[in-house]
């Protein structure tokens, strides 16, 4: 048996590790469901009120995901979500590479529509990259991605937590603004949603100490607003810019190509553990030590291969039958997945 944390949860097995905090597969004892839940060490000031802030934070969105729960414990906190098993974009840009126009559009046009619910609550996300859009496993239907780990979001409303010399950042994704330690703005997620969007299209991330240009194609327009260099020439808002997404005819790709597919992420489940739980293991028969019994079989011990890992997502290839371990988490992406209203 794991341990138990508030008398709640039994930890199963780790699913990723980031620099803010652990990923584990958690067995809710209440419950009987297993759920995803991010186990992190509040070590001063700074890193209590991001906890108190993430906590709070709720969207009621299909594309955003907060957390349903939380519970302190020996000074320590664990966020409690549903399991988001599909990994995360960095994980589909691992295993495919450029994803093309209507994947492009449509991944865009739900991060787009979940942004715009996170700034109508007052949120900037300030780490909006690859790892931080988890994914369902949809095989080869349309995607459903979820905008996750608001770790180091910040409100509008509220103070921030760190001075203008010291900027919280992804490089590669952050606004030329924000490097320069600018006061959070909705535009700044704008910029970063450009970045992904270029990402997606090109299968490789811009280069962070140059200016981004946005790919040829019909989406040229669009990702050139969204990265625009001064926030002045950006999009005035998310919605703004889902609209103008939205307005650009894509057709889906043709019957001809490569069907994406969006894979299950999960790792194996670790002893004593199966989909329905526990898997408790019947006792031997009182009697099993007088009858002999035939000599046990060699044990024959498969390789594992090894798996590439994005920052905090470990891919699944379609050529092993066995996905590397790890989802997004905060700083480094979580995988996890849903949109909860209320603290449970």
């Amino acid at each position: 048996m794991g341990e138990v944390f508030a008398g709640r949860y039994e930890l199963v097995d780790v699913l990723g590790r980031g620099g803010m905090g652990d990923v584990w597969r958690v067995w809710d004892l209440r419950e009987r469901v297993f759920r995803a839940a991010k186990l992190q060490r509040q070590s001063d000031g700074a890193a209590l009120l991001r906890f108190v802030r993430e906590s709070s934070t709720r969207v009621d969105h299909p594309h955003v995901l907060t957390p349903s729960s939380w519970w302190a414990d020996d000074g320590r906190v664990l966020f409690v979500m549903p399991i988001v098993a599909g990994g995360s974009v960095a994980v589909l840009l691992a295993d495919h590479g450029a994803l093309g126009d209507w994947w492009t559009a449509t991944l865009g046009g739900q991060l787009l529509a979940g942004l715009a619910a996170v700034h109508a609550a007052g949120l900037v996300h300030r780490d909006v990259k690859p790892s931080n859009l988890l994914l369902e496993p949809t095989g080869v239907g349309a995607p459903l991605l979820r905008l996750s780990d608001f770790g180091i979001a910040a409100r509008t409303d509220e103070p921030r937590l760190t001075n203008a010399a010291e900027v919280v950042h992804t490089p590669g994704y952050s606004a030329p603004e924000a490097r320069r330690g600018a006061d959070p703005d909705p535009r700044q997620d704008l910029y970063a949603a450009g970045v992904v969007l270029t990402e997606l299209l090109t299968g490789r991330r811009p280069d962070a100490t140059s200016e981004v240009t946005a790919p040829p194609g019909p989406l040229a327009g669009v990702i050139a607003r969204l990265v625009a260099t001064d926030p002045a020439g950006r999009f005035g808002s998310a919605a703004e810019a889902l609209d103008a997404l939205r307005s650009v005819p894509i057709p889906p790709p043709p019957p001809s190509a490569e069907p994406v597919e969006v894979f299950e992420q999960l790792p194996p489940w670790p002893a004593g553990w199966g989909p329905g739980g526990p898997t408790p293991t019947a006792p031997p028969p009182a009697d099993a030590h007088l009858a002999p019994g035939p000599a046990p079989a060699a044990t024959v011990v498969q390789p594992v291969p090894d798996g590439d890992a994005s920052p905090a997502v470990a891919r699944t290839s379609r050529r092993w039958p066995w996905p590397a371990v790890a989802l997004a988490v905060v700083g480094a992406g979580l995988v996890v997945a849903a949109v909860v209203t209320a603290l449970t």
